[in-house]
């Protein structure tokens, strides 16, 4: 058994699918917990921004999450990324779906270790309703966001772009960019000498990409 399995085993141990119920029924009107519950939406890139975009959906009470990543948790993550000093060197699809389990271990986390090239977005993300884009490098952020606007045609993108640095976090804001595609950021502010991404405005950003994918569920993207 893989270690997720083991920790989402020990979790339902803990806790009850009817006491995180009656927890969500306290927060959230019954049609918005449905809405939800049936949603489902995969995360291409599991860093800064997908990580984070991850433990926030998974708390909002999305059902089912789709993470892909072919990179390994290193150091240099832990200061702006969710995961643990004991999880370096694991597969971060394989690390991401732990901590998911800690916070609801009855939603549906299905991960691959994969590096998303233009030959797989199809097979990849055509089921998906909504792809978050949560990639490093601009060259590859901007392949991902023209194959799936090309190739999966019923598909929305929310996208990230510029939230480096430590300026003014309210300079991150979301944009629609086409009918299908939302991009969340500063759109400016980039990895460069003396400038790099630090927790508060990746989070900001996430943030931002999280909330946008909640309210395309509650106007009916997944129905």
């Amino acid at each position: 058994m893989r270690k997720g399995e083991e920790i989402k085993k020990r979790m339902q141990e803990s806790i009850s699918k009817e006491e995180l119920d009656r927890a969500f029924d306290a927060r959230f009107p019954k049609e918005m917990q449905v809405k939800l519950h049936n949603a489902k939406v995969a995360i291409a890139g599991l860093g800064g921004l997908g990580s984070n975009i991850a433990v926030m959906l998974t708390r909002s009470g999305v059902g089912k999450l789709f993470l892909v990543d072919f990179d390994v948790v290193d150091v240099t993550n832990l200061n702006r990324q969710m995961y643990l000093i004991p999880q370096l060197g694991k597969p971060k699809a394989e690390a991401l779906p732990e901590i998911l389990y800690q916070i609801n271990p009855y939603a549906t986390y299905e991960s691959v270790c994969i590096k998303v090239t233009p030959e797989n977005v199809k097979e990849l993300f055509a089921e998906y309703p909504i792809v978050c884009e949560a990639f490093d490098r601009p060259d590859q952020k901007a392949m991902l966001v023209q194959e799936l606007l090309t190739q999966c045609p019923e598909t929305i993108v929310v996208s990230g772009n510029g939230m480096a640095g430590y300026e003014d976090a309210n300079e991150i804001r979301t944009r629609q960019m086409m009918r299908r595609l939302y991009v969340c950021g500063d759109q400016s502010t980039d990895v460069g000498a003396g400038i790099g991404l630090i927790a508060p405005r990746v989070s900001v950003c996430a943030g931002h990409e999280a909330n946008k994918v909640l309210q395309l569920i509650m106007q009916g993207a997944c129905e």
